[in-house]
C-alpha cells in the first residue's frame, strides 16, 4: 500500500544548504566526493568511490520491498561555475551564497549549482526517510558532467546492479524526458607573434586611439535548453561590429575575450583596439548606429543588454594585423545558435551549436608563443548531423586557427516511448497531481547515452524541479517544484 503522509522536502533544502557550502567546479570535485562519502558513513550506508571519483550509494529494499526489482537514481556533483564581472567570488574555496526571493532560490552574483545539487539532494533525501517503503536503491553521482562527461565515460563495467534509472538532472516542471542530444566541442588555437608599438602597422603611435569595446547584461544561459529561445551571444555581437568597420578603418586589434563556459551562450564579451585619431568620431557613430540595430533585434529578449564603448590606454602590443582580421572574419562565419528543428518531435531543436567562448592565452609549450583560443560545442539529437556541424564549424575556423581538434564527444539517448518505468513515473504524477506530464526529449545532454553504453538493458528516465538560467548567475530554483518534484520521486519509488 502506498504511503499517503507527504513526504518531507524540508530536508531536500537543508541538505542542498550543506551541499552549497562545498566547492564543486567541474574537475574539482574532490571536496563534494569526500562529503558525499562522510555523509553515507554517518548514515550507516554502504557506499564506495571509483578512480574517476564517481560515488555509488547501496540501501536495502525496505521491508515487503525484497522482491521487487531495484532502481538507480543518479545526478551529477559538478556545477557551471558563472559570476557576474562585478563579483568577488572564488569557486575554487568560497561557498554559494544562497538566498530566497518569493518562491525561488537563488545566488548572490554567481550560479546557483541547482544543476545538478538539487538532484543529489532529493535522492540523499529519499535513502535518508526512515518512512519511506522503497525497493533496493542505488544512488550514482558522477563528476564533470559539464565539462565532458568523464565521470560517466569512466564508469567502470559491472558497477551498476539495476535495471531501471532515473536521472534527476532535468529543469522542467512536470515534464519527463525520455531522450536527450548528443555533442562533441570544436577547439581551435590560433598562435601569433605580438607586435610592440614601435613594430605594428600604425604609421604614428602618438596619433593613435585606443577603444575598449564590451558587451555586457546579457542572459547567457544553457547551451542546449536556451538556444532556441532568441539570446544574444556577446562574442557574436563583438566580432559583427569589428567586421563592420574593419573595410573602413586602419584597425589594431590589441585584445579580444569572451564567453566563459563550452556549455553556456556567452554573456560578456570584450575587445581593444587602436584607430588613428582621424577616425574616432566614425567609430563612436558607427558604434551608436550598431547599438541601436542590436537593441533592435534583441531588445524584447535581452532587456539589461550593455554595449559600451570607451577609450583606454594604448596596449604595449598588437596582434599581425593580417592574423586579426582573418580571425574577426572567421569568427563572423563561425555558425552559432540553432540550425534545425526535430522532425520526429515537434518544439524540440534537433541540431546546434555554440560559440561559447574566445580567449587570449599566455605562451604554449609547443608554440612558445601567446594564442587566441575558440571554443565551441555542436549538439544534435542526430549523429550525422552533430559530425556535419562540427566539420563545418571546424572549416570556418580553419581560415584563421592553425590547430583545430574535436572532443571524444558523447552519444545521445535514444527515446524509448514504449518504457515500463515510463509509465509508472507517469502514473505516480498523475495520482498525486490529477494531470498527464508531459513526455519529450531533450536539446541538453545527459548521461543517459553513455550508461546505455555499458548497460544497453536499462530502462530510464529523466526528472527534475522547475531551474531557469541555468549556466549563468541569473539561475534560480523554484521552491514549489523543487516540492512537488520531490513528493513525486518518493510516490515513484513507493509504487515501483
Amino acid at each position: 500500500m502506498v504511503n499517503d503522509k507527504m513526504a518531507n522536502s524540508k530536508v531536500v533544502f537543508d541538505i542542498f544548504a550543506q551541499i552549497c557550502q562545498v566547492p564543486r567546479p567541474s574537475k574539482h570535485e574532490e571536496k563534494i566526493s569526500k562529503w558525499l562519502q562522510d555523509f553515507a558513513a554517518s548514515h550507516g550506508i554502504e557506499c564506495e568511490a571509483d578512480e574517476a571519483m564517481n560515488v555509488i550509494m547501496r540501501v536495502p529494499a525496505t521491508p515487503g520491498y525484497e522482491d521487487h526489482e531495484g532502481v538507480i537514481l543518479q545526478a551529477h556533483m559538478d556545477m557551471v561555475c558563472e559570476k557576474n564581472g562585478d563579483v568577488t567570488h572564488d569557486f575554487m574555496t568560497d561557498p554559494i551564497e544562497t538566498y530566497v526571493d518569493g518562491e525561488w532560490l537563488k545566488a548572490k552574483g554567481t550560479t546557483l549549482g541547482g544543476d545538478d545539487g538539487i538532484g543529489i539532494s532529493m535522492a540523499l533525501a529519499a535513502i535518508t526517510d526512515p518512512d519511506l517503503r522503497h525497493p533496493a536503491i542505488e544512488c550514482l553521482f558522477t563528476v564533470d558532467e559539464e565539462t565532458g562527461l568523464t565521470g560517466a565515460m569512466k564508469l567502470q563495467d559491472g558497477k551498476l546492479r539495476h535495471k531501471r534509472l532515473i536521472n534527476l538532472d532535468s529543469e522542467d516542471d512536470g515534464q519527463i524526458f525520455i531522450g536527450c542530444a548528443g555533442g562533441v566541442d570544436t577547439l581551435a588555437k590560433m598562435h601569433y607573434e605580438p607586435l610592440t608599438n614601435d613594430k605594428c602597422q600604425m604609421s604614428n603611435v602618438e596619433s593613435q586611439l585606443a577603444i575598449r569595446l564590451s558587451v555586457s547584461g546579457l542572459l547567457g544561459g544553457h547551451s542546449g535548453d536556451d538556444i532556441n529561445k532568441g539570446r544574444a551571444n556577446a562574442n557574436q555581437l563583438i566580432v559583427w561590429f569589428l567586421a563592420r568597420i574593419w573595410p573602413q578603418t586602419e584597425i589594431q586589434l590589441a585584445s579580444i575575450n569572451g564567453g566563459n563556459l563550452r556549455n553556456a551562450i556567452a554573456r560578456e564579451a570584450e575587445v581593444v583596439i587602436a584607430v588613428p585619431m582621424a577616425y574616432k568620431e566614425q567609430i563612436r557613430i558607427e558604434w551608436n548606429h550598431f547599438v541601436a540595430q542590436m537593441e533592435g533585434v534583441f531588445g524584447e529578449v535581452e532587456k539589461d543588454m550593455r554595449l559600451e564603448l570607451e577609450t583606454c590606454d594604448m596596449p604595449e602590443s598588437f596582434i599581425p594585423t593580417d592574423k586579426a582580421y582573418r580571425l574577426v572574419m572567421a569568427l563572423c562565419e563561425c555558425p552559432h545558435g540553432m540550425i534545425a528543428m526535430s522532425a520526429e518531435m515537434p518544439g524540440l531543436v534537433e541540431t546546434s551549436t555554440n560559440l561559447a567562448s574566445i580567449k587570449m592565452c599566455q605562451e604554449s609549450t609547443m608554440h612558445g608563443r601567446p594564442y587566441i583560443e575558440v571554443n565551441t560545442s555542436q549538439r544534435s539529437s542526430k549523429e550525422a548531423s552533430k559530425h556535419h556541424l562540427k566539420w563545418a564549424v571546424e572549416q570556418a575556423l580553419s581560415l584563421a586557427c592553425d590547430e583545430v581538434t574535436h572532443g571524444d564527444g558523447y552519444p545521445g539517448w535514444a527515446p524509448n516511448p514504449n518504457s515500463p518505468l515510463l509509465e509508472v513515473v507517469k502514473k505516480a504524477y498523475v495520482d498525486l497531481f490529477k494531470d498527464e506530464p508531459k513526455v519529450l526529449a531533450i536539446h541538453a545532454g545527459l548521461e543517459c547515452g553513455l550508461f546505455l553504453e555499458k548497460y544497453p538493458y536499462l530502462d530510464m528516465v529523466s526528472i527534475g524541479p522547475q531551474m531557469y538560467g541555468v549556466h549563468s548567475p541569473q539561475e534560480r530554483l523554484s521552491i514549489p517544484s523543487t516540492e512537488r518534484c520531490y513528493q513525486w520521486l518518493v510516490r515513484t519509488l513507493e509504487t515501483l
